[in-house]
């Protein structure tokens, strides 16, 4: 088994959002690699970062994106910072990619001041800009398809990838 799809993207892309619309659409499993984290781990990944540290989520999330790739069969969403593991740019070579890119306006009225996001829990708008500047040529490395998602209604973007999936 694999994905029939993989989304990637930086916070505020709509990856799950999506990626939900598109498994609808499609009529498969939806899931998102941070759900499964915060199933494991027992709790939210805000409090995997303040009590582990980073290393130790990147870690979680690594394993969790390594399983899942081999044993989904449905449309699978990556969390933002997923990229940064070569391991996992390695696994993603293998399956088809879907890259939602969003520049950083609609991404900062997406995600609002970063609430639950720890990455964006100080100076949210500079921190986004710095995540898209260094994961941008990540993302688009691993993508198999690049969708642009700024000022567009999410049942229009999930259209748009279930046609290129098709």
């Amino acid at each position: 088994m694999a994905p029939i799809a993989v989304i990637v993207g930086a916070p505020g892309a709509g990856k799950t959002t999506i990626g939900g619309l598109v498994a609808g659409v499609l009529g498969v499993p939806f899931v998102d690699t941070d759900a499964i984290i915060e199933a494991e781990a027992g709790k939210p990944i805000p409090e995997i970062f303040i009590d582990d540290g980073e290393d130790a989520f990147r870690a979680l999330e690594r394993a969790a994106i390594a399983t899942a790739l081999a044993d989904f069969a449905g449309i699978l969403a990556l969390g933002g910072g997923a990229i940064l593991s070569e391991e996992t740019r390695e696994l993603l070579s293998r399956h088809t990619v879907v890259y939602l890119s969003v520049e950083l306006s609609d991404a900062v009225r997406r995600v609002g001041l970063g609430a639950g996001r720890p990455l964006l829990a100080m100076n949210p708008r500079a921190t986004l800009k710095y995540l898209l500047d260094q994961r941008r040529p990540l993302y688009s490395a691993v993508a198999t398809h690049t969708v642009a998602t700024d000022g567009r209604d999410p049942a229009d973007i999930a259209d748009e990838v279930v046609t290129l999936l098709k």
